[in-house]
């Protein structure tokens, strides 16, 4: 759920700043555009920048403790429930960036597309990869978990294309999201939150199995994810901002 609209799509009526002034983003553009310099790239990153970077590490993480929790003891949870808890604090780091950006009036494109990029990890494929290791593992589940990735993919997508054209408040926010944001996906996880607190994971998961023995078996649960994903590309669905 990107929030860091550049500066040089709209006028940022709050701070009195007009279209192209932030120097940061300027700056930004003059750094990654050297043909030397081994850290350039690094240089070029704003506070706001590596506070996303944070989000993607925690998806990056709760992906990693899925991985382990698939390795290990299907009865010790402490790996799922690293994976899930990694997952809010992502949604942490979503908020704290858009906060830092407008704290220091700056932001750029580079910004935009890392949160967009940081929120696919953590609120698209960490929640999917969660979902696999506690079972909702067979092809036609691989299908939907993937269908719901790839949503959140063309949702983020589509978002960056059209924020700037999109209704703006006085702030120079725009007014409303396109189809559900894609950290709203946190309600499935904590969703599968309650279902390893009470034990229904693996071969115990809600609903069972339909047409088990067939290759076309799937767990009804896994629609949840399919859902989820149909409300993040919906064109008709429109979102308050806060």
């Amino acid at each position: 759920m990107s929030r860091r609209t550049p500066v040089s799509s709209v006028s940022d009526s709050s701070t009195g700043a007009a279209p192209g002034s932030d120097g940061g983003q300027e700056k930004q553009k003059m750094l990654l555009s050297q043909e030397t310099g081994h850290f350039s790239l690094v240089r070029a990153l704003h506070l706001a920048d590596l506070i996303t970077e944070l989000n993607g590490f925690c998806g990056v993480m709760s992906v990693f403790s899925s991985m382990r929790y698939c390795l290990g003891d299907s009865h010790e949870y402490g790996a799922i429930w690293a994976a899930l808890a990694f997952m809010p604090f992502g949604l942490f780091f979503d908020f704290m960036d858009g906060k830092v950006a407008r704290w220091r009036r700056k932001s750029s494109l580079m910004g935009q597309e890392l949160d967009s990029l940081a929120d696919l990890i953590s609120f698209g494929v960490s929640p999917a990869a969660a979902a696999f290791a506690l079972g909702i593992r067979t092809p036609v589940d691989h299908l939907i978990l993937a269908f719901f990735v790839l949503c959140g993919l063309t949702r983020l997508a589509r978002f960056n294309v059209t924020v700037a054209v999109l209704p703006k408040d006085k702030t120079g926010k725009s007014r409303y999201f396109e189809g559900t944001p894609i950290p709203t996906t946190l309600s499935i996880a904590s969703i599968m939150a309650y279902w390893v607190s009470q034990g229904w994971i693996l071969d115990d998961l809600p609903l069972g199995l339909v047409a088990e023995g067939t290759p076309f078996e799937f767990h009804p649960i896994a629609l949840l994810f399919a859902v989820s994903g149909c409300l993040m590309v919906s064109k008709t669905i429109k979102i308050p901002k806060p």
